[in-house]
């Protein structure tokens, strides 16, 4: 039997209301949304099946402005990215002086190598974060990273750039790639 497109699934949805092509589209997709968050929380498993959670409830309530005109994967990546730009805009306030978010990677079980990227990840700006688990973890062209996060190409270069740079530095400093 051929698979379904997410076309097709996004017209059952929006023609007939069906909630099991809905459910299909997030089986298909949840698990690159929620690993793109965890790139984005420095690995807060619990905040990431969060604002996943809130990026599904977004795309369905708004599955009848998806004009197709990009893959359903951008348009619910750039869902996800508004989600995310909205919980660092409500956290604002319990930032530190620098900006940057408390680390909340302590509570993790895993440790070892993948404790230590996501620490890594944590000390990258915001948007250095978001380009950088959308291309280098989730594997996304700079081309379809610039069009999900709505920064021109060579921005997205730049944050990439940026931040594989303080990636290396980071895991080089605690033992890395000695």
């Amino acid at each position: 039997m051929k698979s379904v497109t997410d076309i097709s699934l996004v017209a059952m949805v929006v023609a007939f209301g069906d909630k099991r092509a809905f459910d299909t589209l997030v089986r298909r997709h949840q698990a690159s949304v929620r690993r793109f968050f965890l790139g984005c929380t420095s690995g807060d498993k619990q905040l990431s099946d969060d604002l996943a959670q809130d990026t599904f409830i977004k795309a369905y309530t708004h599955i009848g402005s998806f004009r197709g005109m990009s893959g359903f994967s951008t348009w619910l990546f750039r869902i996800a990215c508004n989600v995310l730009a909205d919980h660092l805009r409500s956290r604002k306030a319990t930032c530190g002086v620098d900006g940057s978010v408390p680390d909340r990677s302590g509570g993790m079980a895993d440790g070892g190598l993948r404790m230590d990227i996501y620490s890594a990840l944590g000390i990258l700006k915001p948007d250095e974060r978001v380009c950088v688990t959308l291309h280098l973890v989730e594997g996304q062209p700079i081309d379809r990273v610039a069009e999900i996060t709505g920064m021109p190409a060579g921005t997205v270069k730049s944050h990439v750039s940026r931040g594989k740079a303080k990636l290396v530095k980071f895991l080089k400093e605690n033992g890395y790639g000695r």
